[in-house]
This record gives C-alpha cells, sequence and structure tokens, in this order.
C-alpha cells in the first residue's frame, strides 16, 4: 500500500541528558547533555509512522535551501523514505524543533521557523509535484498533515482534493486552525479537541456524545466531509458519519509524552480507511495507536508488531 503525505515537515531535535541541580543564574535545571537526536517529525513523523505500519510513504513538501533542510532530506533517506516529492526553496527555512529531555522528561523545547504562506511560485511547483505523485505512484491514500506553518493553503488543498477525487483515491486531513474550513470533500478530518474548539470557535469544554455529534454532523455537512474522527485525550475518540457516530474510550495507559500522537492516529486510520476498515474498526486501532506512542518519551512511530498485539489481546476479550 502507498500513502502520500502532504504538508509541513520538520526536524524534531533532541538534547537528553541528566539534571541534579538547579542553575545558579536563574531558577531552571541545568542539563548535562549525554545525547543528541535528530528525527524526522511534523508531516514526516506521519510518513514515518506509515512506513513503520509496513506502507511505502511520498511526502511531498517544501523546505528550505539549507543546512537544515540538507540534513532533514538525509533523515528521510536514511529512513529508507522517498524524497522525490520534496522541494527546496531558498525562501523558506527548515523548521527544527529542539526538545530538551531531562531524567527523561521534557523540561522545554526552542523552535527555530518561519511560518510565511508559500508564495505563488513554490504553490505551483507544490501543486504540480503532488499531482504528478499520484498520478505516478497511485497511493491508496492522501494525507494532509497541517502544522499551520505554510505549505498548505487554499490553493493547494483544492488542487490536490479534487485531482484525488477524481482518481477515486480517498483523502485524510491532520487539520489545525488557518485551514479549518479549506478542506472540503475529504475522506476523512481528523481534528482533536483543543482544534475543533479553534477552528469552529465553540465552547465544548465538558463534551457529551450529544454535543459532540451537533457540532460534527453541522460541520461535516456544511464541508462535504464523509467521516469525522475527533480525539478526546485522555477520553478516548468520537467518530462520526451520516450512519452512526459513538465514543471510543481510552485505555489506561502509562502516559510518559503525548508529543506526535496525533501523527500516528491519522497514520493509522488513513492506512485503516484504505484497507476497507469499518469507521468503527478504523477508530478503535487509531485509538491504541494513539496511546501506545503516549507511553514513549519524545516523538516515536508506532510499533507494528506491539500495535498489533494489542488489538489481539483486546479483541480476545
Amino acid at each position: 500500500m502507498r500513502a502520500l503525505v502532504i504538508g509541513d515537515v520538520m526536524t524534531d531535535a533532541y538534547l537528553w541528558g541528566k539534571v541534579d541541580r538547579i542553575s545558579p543564574e536563574a531558577p531552571v535545571p541545568v542539563v548535562a547533555v549525554e545525547k543528541r537526536e535528530s528525527r524526522p517529525g511534523g508531516a514526516a513523523n506521519v510518513a514515518v509512522n506509515i512506513h513503520a505500519l509496513g506502507a511505502t510513504p511520498y511526502i511531498c513538501t517544501v523546505i528550505g535551501k539549507d543546512d537544515a533542510g540538507t540534513e532533514f532530506k538525509k533523515l528521510i533517506s536514511d529512513s529508507g523514505m522517498n524524497t522525490s516529492g520534496i522541494i527546496s526553496s531558498a525562501k523558506r527555512t527548515t523548521t527544527i524543533k529542539t526538545r530538551v529531555i531531562g531524567n527523561n522528561h521534557q523540561l522545554m523545547r526552542v523552535d527555530s521557523e518561519t511560518v510565511n504562506p508559500l508564495t505563488p511560485a513554490e504553490t505551483t511547483l507544490l501543486i504540480k509535484k503532488a499531482t504528478q505523485l499520484i498520478r505516478t505512484k497511485k497511493p491508496s491514500v492522501i494525507i494532509f498533515e497541517d502544522y499551520d506553518k505554510g505549505v498548505l493553503n487554499k490553493t493547494v488543498i483544492e488542487a490536490i482534493v479534487a485531482e484525488a477525487n477524481k482518481q477515486g483515491i480517498p483523502t485524510t486531513v491532520d487539520p489545525k486552525k488557518n485551514n479549518f474550513f479549506h478542506y472540503r470533500n475529504v475522506t476523512l478530518f481528523k481534528p482533536n479537541l483543543k482544534e475543533l474548539r479553534e477552528g469552529l470557535k465553540t465552547d465544548l469544554n465538558n463534551p457529551t456524545e450529544k454535543s459532540i455529534t451537533k457540532i460534527a454532523s453541522s460541520f461535516a455537512t456544511k464541508q462535504k466531509i464523509q467521516t469525522m474522527l475527533i480525539t478526546l485525550s485522555e477520553k478516548g475518540v468520537y467518530y462520526y458519519s451520516k450512519k452512526e457516530s459513538a465514543i471510543i474510550p481510552a485505555h489506561l495507559r502509562n502516559i510518559s509524552d503525548v508529543s506526535g500522537a496525533g501523527d500516528t492516529v491519522i497514520s493509522v486510520a488513513s492506512l485503516a480507511l484504505a484497507a476497507g476498515l469499518s469507521n468503527k474498526e478504523m477508530s478503535a486501532i487509531s485509538n491504541l495507536a494513539g496511546g501506545l506512542v503516549c507511553e514513549k518519551v519524545g516523538v516515536v512511530p508506532i510499533d507494528r508488531t506491539q500495535l498489533l498485539d494489542e488489538v489481539k489481546r483486546l479483541s480476545a476479550k
């Protein structure tokens, strides 16, 4: 199975170390760095998850023509993934998110980035590259991974969704606020609760199935979205379609770090959708996967064997 991942990519950099004292200069911990690490992040982490699940991802994005961009492309190729859909531009900066981990806990994050929208020329290039990949690689699903960093815009989204629908390819979306209403005629729309509140400018502090259904139904109808999948953090996930809707509770976990959980959920949901699983099955497995990666520190991909074992264990109950 092949998946085309379109959106904002970045490098997730880590400084791992120990903390045993507070700085005399300010009331902050001193981290004695023991290890430095860089991993593909953002939309690239979705591709890493797709790859870990046994499918073939193709990343389509625009990065900076800079040292960070060179390092990013090397990370992708070293991971065994294709880089042909990555466009380098001298007008952009490659995003780096640096996390400082002390005693196995994230202490802070430093972001180096620009979030300017693509230029008209870059927009044209991205659409051309995505269309080429759709027609030559014939992916089973197209995933929009939006981090509001400027790669995705109304023109890009509409052009690629139109091409996908023309080719009969399902489209899935992990949205952010800026483009929330630009995703129309897509197959699956997966915000978390915070993104739903921000995107729709609504108060949904203690969501019930009834209150979420009212919002999801209205939005899905207006946007012509087939299925909604809303992650509810410790409360699990909610799914909606015209035929059915339900909340699937979360499983009890020892949560270490929620970073990247949304990337895992959209990856698993997209492949499940492409494989023909029902909305209930897709939601349940995605819910499991999101919980499993939260047990690990840092942004890590899902372990396919662990996920399968967990599905089998729970199915046996």
